[in-house]
């Protein structure tokens, strides 16, 4: 009971040293006059899908804006007076990860105000929603657009982005628990799913009035050594936390390498906190390996699919059921006419892991199959909201386990049924 409360109290410590960790790495990479600007460029630039923030300003605004984006995820959830549990690991390491490409204070905080607002008017406790409102900021790109390049005078755009963010955190809440439905909890980015549906209606009244909002592909090509770096010291230091925290033993890592990882499946509660870093940094190691092998680059963007891999390390993905996902899409990489390299195709492998329950459940060849279909869907779903959505794995991710579950589950039923009734020999 004291070494789980001792790995309890260390939790949030965890996420600050992350955060703080993020945060000082950005002046080893820029001096604070460029850090300034960059951050300001950030705040005030459209953000849609893939906006590289390495690119728009440069690496130190975006590691900063990363950082600071952490402080306030785990500000949040201590006013919220809540555990530290694996989602909101996972909400914290997302956070951070999408805050290199797409979120910012400026866009983040209407829709967690949105949110905060359906609490209030359901007379529900906010922390009911806790979820909903880090995970919600997915749509942070929709007030950037509608704020900064639709060509509204100022405060006008603010005003309209501000609104149009706050009632797209409002209904994304309701939203969001009924589309769990939709896939079983076999997609783990059900927010993302959820966030698609609203940017996607967003989008088609924009269109309705003429105004065209498309997908931009703005993305660094700087080397990647500082980054192997920075990624090495962080995986190696949750590593040795991790093995610390569980007395320097793996017992039991390999009950959580058992586990389906289907919603909701907190790898923190299971199996502690001890072993959940442990097999965060093996997927951190995991991930970034798959992107260096495949000769890719550490871009803001797949930066961010690393940090969101390593975050759902917390919540459902671990090595067993993730690699089978990550070999479908290079396998349907090596067919289609994207490179294997590219930034697409490494965002469907990092991204599209939001389906590792799926080969968790039915078996890693089922994983491969998914990881195959998720890439094609992906490459073809942004236009329905034009990267108002961040998680538009997350979005791809729900119609594929909503069609594969329903499938798979038959053919099981008809295997048990035939298995059932053939004469005994």
């Amino acid at each position: 009971m004291a070494a789980a409360e001792a790995t309890d109290r260390n939790r949030t410590p965890f996420l600050l040293a992350f955060a703080t960790l993020l945060t000082a790495a950005a002046f080893l990479f820029n001096p604070a006059d460029e850090i300034l600007r960059g951050s300001l460029t950030i705040l005030t630039s459209p953000a849609n899908l893939i906006t590289d923030y390495f690119a728009l300003a440069n690496p130190g605004a975006a590691l900063l804006n990363a950082g600071v984006m952490s402080y306030l995820a785990i500000l949040v959830i201590h006013l919220s007076r809540v555990r530290v549990t694996g989602p909101l690991v996972a909400a914290v390491f997302t956070m951070a990860g999408f805050s290199l490409f797409g979120k910012n204070l400026l866009n983040s905080i209407p829709i967690m105000a949105g949110v905060y607002l359906y609490a209030l008017v359901s007379r529900t406790p906010f922390d009911r929603y806790l979820l909903q409102a880090l995970f919600g900021t997915a749509l942070g790109p929709l007030f950037s657009e509608i704020a900064f390049h639709l060509g509204l005078a100022q405060p006008l755009g603010l005003l309209l982005g501000f609104a149009a963010s706050l009632f797209a955190g409002f209904v994304l809440t309701p939203l969001s628990m009924h589309m769990l439905r939709f896939h079983q909890g076999f997609n783990l980015y059900n927010i993302g799913f959820t966030a698609g549906i609203i940017g996607m209606f967003f989008i088609a009244v924009l269109r309705n009035f003429g105004i065209e909002i498309g997908l931009v592909n703005q993305v660094s090509s700087a080397g990647n050594l500082p980054y192997i770096l920075l990624l090495g010291i962080l995986f190696l230091g949750m590593l040795v936390a991790g093995l610390c925290f569980s007395g320097w033993r793996l017992t039991g890592y390999g009950s959580l390498l058992r586990q389906s990882g289907r919603l909701a499946a907190d790898f923190v509660t299971i199996s502690g906190f001890g072993l959940t870093l442990v097999n965060m940094a093996v997927l951190g190691i995991l991930s970034t390996g798959y992107v260096l092998l495949v000769g890719g680059r550490l871009s803001g963007p797949v930066i961010g699919g690393i940090f969101t891999v390593v975050g759902f390390g917390a919540f459902g993905k671990h090595p067993r059921n993730v690699w089978p996902i990550l070999f479908g899409v290079f396998l349907m990489g090596l067919v289609n006419h994207y490179e294997i390299h590219s930034t697409v195709m490494l965002l469907a492998a990092l991204f599209g892991t939001t389906l590792a329950p799926i080969s968790g459940h039915y078996g890693p060849f089922v994983g491969i199959l998914a990881g195959m279909l998720h890439t094609a869907m992906v490459m073809n779903i942004g236009d329905l909201h034009a990267g108002m959505n961040l998680y538009n794995n997350g979005f791809s991710g729900g119609f594929i386990a909503a069609a594969m579950v329903p499938i798979l589950d038959g053919l099981k039923e008809i295997l048990a049924h035939r298995k059932k009734g053939k004469p005994e020999t």
